[in-house]
């Protein structure tokens, strides 16, 4: 069993409030203030999940840099008061940062789903199948559809 520390519990806190806010400032038209709040606490509460020196390790990988740019860019964007144009930067930025853990949370959600029609991959749209894919060195792979059994 994992154990988790007390200020991964407040990091835990902090990210949760922080995508709270974030969701509030895009549902009252990118509010500037609940945008910017909710930025600042979603990165707060990330640093103390993680560390900060994971944290710096992760955003300055030389592979990320391009998609930690645009991220912290736009969140620099949504503190200077330019909302919409900053969230449409910092969305590109966060696809960019976390397109490794796609295939990743799309096959950890579909497995949660108890519907039969969604956990058969035949049965996945073009885009379901490309989201269970990994990609690796510019090549997709789709994950092998499982033996299905006859009666």
């Amino acid at each position: 069993m994992v154990s988790i520390t007390e200020t991964q519990k407040i990091g835990v806190g902090l990210t949760g409030f922080g995508l709270f806010f974030l969701l509030f400032g895009v549902l009252l038209y990118f509010d500037s203030v609940l945008l910017a709040f909710g930025n600042v606490l979603f990165l707060t509460g990330l640093t103390f999940i993680i560390g900060l020196r994971r944290t710096a390790g992760f955003f300055f990988q030389r592979q990320k840099l391009r998609g930690s740019t645009l991220f912290l860019g736009g969140v620099a964007l949504v503190l200077f008061r330019w909302p919409i144009i900053g969230m449409a930067v910092e969305s590109y930025g966060f696809v960019l940062l976390f397109r490794s853990f796609f295939p990743v949370a799309c096959g950890f959600i579909l497995s949660l789903v108890n519907i039969p029609y969604l956990n058969v991959p035949r049965s996945i749209s073009k885009y379901g199948k490309r989201c269970l894919g990994s990609q690796s060195n510019g090549k997709t792979t789709t994950i092998h559809e499982p033996v299905s059994k006859t009666t």
